[in-house]
């Protein structure tokens, strides 16, 4: 079921469009179209693009893999696609996967070609290509970003696999429900739905002729049924639970929010259930850190700087090594947050000082505050005055900060938990000195 042109090629309308690179390079134009690298996660079309280039592009179309090729190969590639541009003027397209497997000397190999014109490479990677592609590569090379298929993208792949001749040729018939549980499973991966889809065909055929032999045995048989795939035979077929959980729907939005109070009540044992709910329904595991990032922030705070530190590493982790190893940093990261002492003072101080901004209690700022670097600015009486909190052994001075009209605001009041016992301390004693309270 492959696509054997970009016109086939189901999502990624924003890289499909007329005139960008893909089409240019697809087309019959002159060799000169730029090298591209295609990072997206699994199943989302970039070996696809890349085959259905080679059948409509008229250059030669050269695939590599660097799980198997090495140094030898590539600058074999390169001698053969500069010969076939100097003699028979053939432009030669190279098709790189899994790029980030490649060392620094072995993509060092394809400069010479890329620089120079030789071949256009299109290479295609499932880790951020800022820290897994060589710069002087990254810089010659246009950066493409592949989004995970969609709900409906997934559904009409299904459709088109049901019906076409290449895949199951209307052999089976597929429910609403069990294409509602494949695009569950597929977690917008296309092979992940196309393999599901193949699992469950077969296990709806053998059904089918086993009913059928059985209905031959009677006297006057009735024509036998196109086999359906249910969402049942799918989660047998699979051997995976059909968890209520809809992506868009109720079950979504509660488990979801379960997830976030279980950690904002400090219950680790109910956040990694929730958890690990949302990973086999399913969610896109990028989705779920950035909820982990969001509540280290608003939920934890200063009570422990350091929960958002791992919601942030947990969210690069994620998303350079993809599921099923991203569960175990997702997982290290909820339990951090729901075990870490809790404060809101943070996002209580941001919000309160938006507040005032959007009613327009703010001022003009202190003179001594203003910068004083450019021509005519100290005539004007900006930066007189300031003191230099350096020069203080103490290293706080008394200094007005706030602009007149909300000299006395507050907006940070931080609690007695955890690291704001220590910042409550001390900010009082900072307060003390700074404002002459």
């Amino acid at each position: 079921m492959r696509p054997r042109s970009l016109d086939e090629v189901v999502g990624q309308k924003h890289l499909l469009r007329q005139g960008s690179p893909l089409r240019v390079i697809a087309s019959d134009a002159d060799g000169s179209a730029v090298s591209v690298i295609l990072w997206g996660p699994p199943g989302t079309g970039k070996t696809t693009m890349a085959q259905a280039i080679a059948h409509t592009s008229g250059r030669r179309f050269v695939e590599l893999s660097a799980v198997t090729a090495g140094i030898k190969d590539v600058r074999a590639v390169m001698e053969r696609a500069l010969n076939d541009r100097d003699l028979y003027d053939i432009a030669t397209v190279l098709f790189l996967d899994e790029i980030h497997r490649f060392t620094k000397a072995q993509q060092d190999a394809l400069l010479p070609g890329v620089e120079n014109g030789w071949v256009t490479l299109i290479a295609a990677t499932t880790e951020n290509p800022s820290f897994s592609v060589i710069s002087p590569l990254l810089s010659r090379s246009l950066l493409l970003t592949l989004e995970a298929l969609s709900d409906a993208d997934i559904a009409e792949l299904l459709d088109r696999a049901v019906t076409d001749p290449r895949g199951l040729g209307g052999a089976v018939a597929l429910t609403e429900e069990g294409r509602a549980a494949l695009v569950q499973l597929s977690s917008g991966d296309a092979r992940r739905a196309l393999t599901g889809l193949e699992a469950a065909a077969g296990s709806a055929l053998a059904l089918g002729a086993e009913a059928a032999a059985e209905a031959a045995e009677d006297e006057d048989p009735e024509p036998a049924a196109v086999p359906e795939i249910t969402a049942e035979l799918v989660a047998i077929s699979v051997d995976r639970a059909l968890l209520r959980y809809d992506k868009d729907g109720d079950q979504h939005y509660d488990v979801v929010s379960a997830f976030i109070k279980s950690m904002r009540g400090s219950d680790p044992d109910a956040a990694i259930h929730y958890l690990a709910r949302m990973i086999e329904a399913g969610e896109d595991p990028r989705f779920i850190a950035r909820r982990l990032m969001v509540h280290a922030a608003e939920d934890v705070g200063l009570a422990d700087p350091q929960a958002l530190t791992i919601a942030v590493a947990a969210a690069q982790a994620t998303q350079l090594i993809g599921l099923p190893e991203a569960r175990i940093p997702l997982a290290e990261a909820t339990i951090y947050i729901a075990t870490a002492p809790k404060s809101n003072a943070v996002i209580s101080a941001i919000d309160a000082a938006i507040a005032d901004v959007k009613a327009g209690r703010f001022g003009a700022v202190p003179k001594p505050l203003r910068d004083a670097h450019y021509p005519g600015a100290k005539k004007l009486g900006h930066g007189k005055g300031y003191r230099y909190p350096h020069s203080d052994p103490r290293g706080v001075v008394r200094q007005q900060y706030l602009p007149d009209e909300i000299v006395d605001a507050k907006y940070y009041q931080p609690t007695t938990h955890g690291n704001e016992r220590e910042i409550s301390e001390r900010l009082e004693k900072i307060r003390r000195i700074s404002r002459g309270e």
